[in-house]
């Protein structure tokens, strides 16, 4: 029977290299000059340090487009809430998503069933695995689910016949 699985992966050493290119731009832009603002990423977790709110929002900003440059969708981005450091300084913890959480997923099985499409979708830790009879059904289900407007972005993979 044709299967797929349905899933959210980030590519994590594309993450890397777009904090890297936006702490060297923060080195040299003229509105940073002077200032303590930074950012990090380590263990999944991107770390932002700015010296106030305005800069923070920059910072969000400048990683956003960085991202976006190396074909990271924004939606695997989970903004914490933001903390006050030392002074007006403010931290902020960025936490990258992997993988389909539980109620995500219990959210697009019921989605899916919804449909009344005929596959069968079963949940498989971190990811999806629909089944169907007809490959048909199985691309009707891919286009509903990027239809979907979900925040976290999903691929397709392991599509067998």
């Amino acid at each position: 029977m044709p299967s797929f699985d349905i899933v959210s992966k980030t590519k994590m050493p594309e993450v890397d290299n777009a904090v890297a290119n936006a702490s060297r731009e923060i080195a040299q832009r003229y509105d940073f000059k002077g200032s303590k603002s930074t950012i990090t990423f380590e263990n999944d977790e991107i770390l932002l340090f700015a010296d106030d709110d305005l800069k923070l929002r920059q910072l969000h900003e400048l990683l956003q487009g960085h991202l976006a440059k190396r074909g990271i969708e924004v939606g695997v981005l989970d903004y914490q809430k933001a903390e006050q450091a030392a002074g007006q300084s403010v931290r902020q913890k960025v936490l990258v998503k992997q993988g389909i959480d539980k109620e995500l997923a219990k959210q697009i099985v019921k989605d899916i069933k919804a449909k009344k499409l005929k596959v069968q979708v079963a949940i498989q830790g971190d990811e999806l695995r629909v089944t169907a009879k007809k490959r048909d059904d199985l691309q009707a289900v891919i286009q509903f689910c990027k239809d979907m407007a979900l925040e976290q972005p999903l691929q397709y993979d392991n599509f067998r016949d």
